[in-house]
């Protein structure tokens, strides 16, 4: 493929990279997706690729992020969207979570493609942490345990809700029973307060 003679401002550059990446995986999944392949599905010389992600791993964790920065993006807007209550919240942050599992392939296919990646294994802790704040923050007016409390438990919210996503993604489970299930953990867990 020639590559474009257009210029683009390095971050507009880097976020069209990062939507060709994407592209890639969905169709070809995370095997396909190299520094080289995306050059020529960019239609970018090689080195302006190199100069954005450096290593093929550099590329994937962009895109990690990328795909996790959608999904923290689309729960925030569903959260202020939603009414005021912890069911709601609750029913928000799974239907969320488990959209993310089966809606955004990717997401799966390059997290297996940097599985045993020392830097991933740092950025998916930084991830969940980042996530879990994300959910306390949420459920804290609805909750009647200390923020710290609180928080822990959505730790361990969030390990079930990978194991059910699993379920989920085999056939074993329906959305709708995923959603309910996790829902019903998470407002069980809130210690809610009188009136909520």
């Amino acid at each position: 493929m020639a590559t474009t003679s257009t210029r683009l401002p390095k971050q507009a550059r880097r976020e069209q990279l990062l939507d060709t990446a994407v592209t890639i995986v969905r169709h070809q999944g995370a095997d396909g997706l190299t520094l080289v392949t995306l050059a020529e599905a960019a239609g970018v010389s090689r080195p302006i690729v190199y100069d954005h992600f450096g290593t093929r791993p550099g590329l994937l964790l962009a895109l990690y992020r990328r795909l996790d920065e959608r999904h923290r993006a689309a729960i925030v807007q569903a959260l202020e969207e939603a009414a005021p209550t912890a069911d709601e919240a609750a029913r928000v942050i799974s239907a969320a979570y488990f959209a993310c599992a089966t809606g955004m392939p990717e997401f799966n296919a390059v997290s297996a493609a940097l599985k045993g990646n020392p830097e991933m294994e740092a950025v998916q802790r930084e991830l969940l942490d980042s996530y879990a704040d994300l959910m306390a923050a949420a459920l804290l007016p609805h909750s009647g345990h200390t923020p710290e409390a609180l928080r822990l438990r959505c730790v361990g919210v969030l390990g079930a809700a990978e194991v059910m996503a699993a379920e989920l993604n085999r056939g074993r489970v329906s959305a709708d029973d995923a959603v309910t299930a996790l829902t019903d953990l998470i407002t069980g867990g809130l210690g809610a307060r009188t009136g909520d």
